[in-house]
């Protein structure tokens, strides 16, 4: 370990560092697991560094785990192997922007919210929105999605090429400018979603979308889950091109009330927004309206102004926080599964029921136009059986999702958390993902413990 530290001191100087605060900082995570700090954290400031640091590691046979922003929900960047920790923050530059190819190419340190600020006076907007301000390269390495992927699509989609350092030092490009190609195997959306596991992404060239002239958001209010969730259900097969779709239940109403001075009434919402031309808009919503009202739905309350729009999605982004804040003294854990659009209902009445059994706090909410919701369980902190029984109910969520033909995870990933469902879920998929692994990274030096069970 101290040659391979002696190594990194040369290649990096004071950008290398072993104090206990930087290895703390790079320990933790939002995820319910036990903080697991690297032995050593680096911050590099260009490709050739990382692929410097990489060929260091696999000389010495330590592992590397790449680090975006911290804000991954199953202990993807933790290091429970030790190793070096790569720290991104410093590559964080928009490299090139061409409006008229509608692309942006940004380094991996890029956050979401900074890269919109640089494109704003272009017309054209970056559309993943995860919520948090997450970088670039994590949103990549997770296959990030979040409230507008019922209408622009995942990092999968938006994702043309990037670079990654492999595990033996190679530095590797993929994809093209090009709107589409047909050859050879796609390695681009190999690596997007691979958390780390393939290399470090080092470089992203990524789709941008025009700004469109009017936008409205709204939220109603529904007597039951069940009228909430077939609302989404049938908005979805009636072809409306929503740009969000949001699902909040009661509890979270009643905790947004609290704590922004609000007056939803306490029951489940869905918070939604109409992307396109005024009179595209004004038709969406009155679609939309028709079936809310079917449904027995509230009338709409509009957010018409940009702030008030942010406020209203400020709301949603944070209601991880404010459920905290509401149960200070819970091990919370947060989980997700996607299912088909046709077993939305089932899945989330089942969940809602599960829930309300065991006593446990356990609100919910999702972007439940692509079929995806996430449940924040609030055990207590001290009371070991509460946890069980909160894992438990992620434990058949999970394997509920699975029998209704779904994914153990629509977003957050797998990480540490959710290896045991990968055989179920894919099967000799599995193995041949391992395969892939084996062939890319012999020593599994790269984010081991994470998304396969070999490494």
């Amino acid at each position: 370990m101290q040659a391979a530290f002696d190594a990194l001191n040369a290649l990096l100087g004071d950008r290398f560092t072993t104090g206990a605060s930087d290895r703390a900082l790079h320990g933790q995570s939002e995820s319910h697991f036990a903080d697991m700090p690297p032995d050593g954290v680096a911050y590099p400031e260009t490709t050739a560094e990382v692929a410097g640091i990489v060929s260091i590691c696999t000389a010495h046979h330590m592992p590397v785990i790449g680090w975006g922003a911290g804000t991954s929900l199953e202990g993807h960047a933790l290091a429970p192997q030790g190793g070096i920790t790569v720290d991104f923050s410093r590559m964080n530059a928009v490299l090139h922007i061409s409006a008229d190819d509608m692309l942006a190419v940004v380094q991996p340190g890029v956050t979401r919210e900074q890269l919109n600020e640089d494109l704003r006076a272009t017309g054209l907007f970056f559309p993943v929105d995860p919520g948090a301000n997450a970088s670039i390269g994590g949103m990549a390495s997770t296959r990030a999605s979040g409230t507008t992927a019922v209408r622009y699509g995942t990092m999968r989609n938006n994702v043309l090429a990037l670079e990654a350092v492999l595990a033996d030092g190679r530095t590797l490009r993929t994809g093209t400018r090009a709107p589409k190609s047909s050859t050879g195997y796609d390695l681009t959306g190999l690596f997007v979603g691979a958390e780390g596991t393939l290399g470090l992404i080092t470089e992203l060239t990524l789709r941008l979308q025009g700004q469109p002239d009017a936008i409205s958001a709204a939220v109603c209010a529904f007597d039951d889950l069940d009228a909430a969730t077939q609302t989404v259900i049938m908005t979805i097969q009636s072809g409306i091109p929503m740009a969000r779709i949001e699902f909040i239940d009661a509890t979270f109403v009643r905790l947004f009330n609290a704590q922004n001075g609000t007056d939803m009434p306490e029951k489940p919402h869905l918070m939604v927004e109409f992307h396109g031309s005024p009179q595209s808009t004004r038709e969406q919503a009155e679609s939309f309206g028709d079936i809310v009202a079917d449904m027995g739905g509230s009338a709409f309350q509009w957010a018409d102004r940009p702030e008030d729009r942010n406020r209203l999605w400020k709301m949603r982004h944070n209601a991880s926080y404010t459920a905290r804040a509401a149960w200070p003294n819970a091990h919370a854990i947060t989980t997700d599964v996607c299912v088909p659009i046709s077993k939305l209902a089932q899945a989330v009445n089942e969940t809602a029921e599960d829930i309300a059994n065991s006593g446990i706090p356990g609100p919910i909410l999702g972007h439940m136009g692509d079929g995806n919701f996430h449940v924040l369980l609030l055990p207590d902190r001290n009371d070991p059986a509460q946890i069980a029984k909160a894992h438990t109910l992620a434990h058949a969520m999970a394997e509920r999702a699975l029998r209704l033909g779904g994914t153990v995870s629509g977003e957050h990933g797998i990480g540490m958390g959710k290896l045991k469902y990968m055989q179920a879920e894919h099967g000799a998929g599995w193995d041949v993902m391992a395969s892939v692994k084996a062939a890319l990274d012999p020593q599994g030096i790269m984010n081991p413990g994470k998304l396969l069970a070999q490494t």
